[in-house]
């Protein structure tokens, strides 16, 4: 597929087929979102794939609205950023998820991108937290880490 065509073909996918991901597909979707250009090349995001069902079922539950398809997705890409490499993690790390998102289409699948930073859990109630630290805790994200969003992944259910 062409460059043109992948543009083309990208939209968002939030229905998935029940197969799996091969993870050399998912390899080959990461190594291509690390060539990302980033700030002073410092190389500031990171990748985290979940392919675990139950995980999947609790990233999905990170905010009551717009994260809920999540759970019926075969592969999650969670995108992080290093803010201790440079101030600006989230520009390093949109791009970094554009690329993802791109080499997916790319690779014949689909992805839909879920924002985390800054998102409450619950929309009407900022007492109940942020999306942030409710995956930080689940997914075990090391200091200085920061989450930018959740990619989800899978064989489009609808073409």
């Amino acid at each position: 597929m062409d460059f043109s065509e992948v543009i083309a073909k990208r939209h968002s996918v939030r229905k998935y087929m029940d197969k799996p991901v091969e993870n050399e597909l998912i390899d080959r979707i990461i190594s291509v979102a690390e060539t990302a250009p980033s700030s002073k090349n410092c190389k500031s995001s990171a990748f985290m794939c979940i392919d675990d069902k139950d995980t999947i079922l609790a990233i999905s539950e990170m905010r009551d609205r717009g994260s809920a398809f999540v759970k019926d997705a075969p592969a999650v890409i969670v995108v992080l950023g290093d803010e201790t490499k440079t101030d600006l993690w989230v520009d390093n790390c949109s791009i970094s998820a554009t690329f993802l998102q791109l080499a997916a289409v790319d690779s014949g699948l689909g992805s839909c991108w879920v924002h985390v930073n800054g998102r409450p859990r619950v929309s009407s109630d900022p007492s109940a937290g942020n999306a942030e630290d409710y995956l930080r805790e689940l997914l075990g994200v090391k200091d200085g880490m920061r989450i930018l969003c959740v990619v989800a992944l899978g064989y489009p259910a609808e073409v």
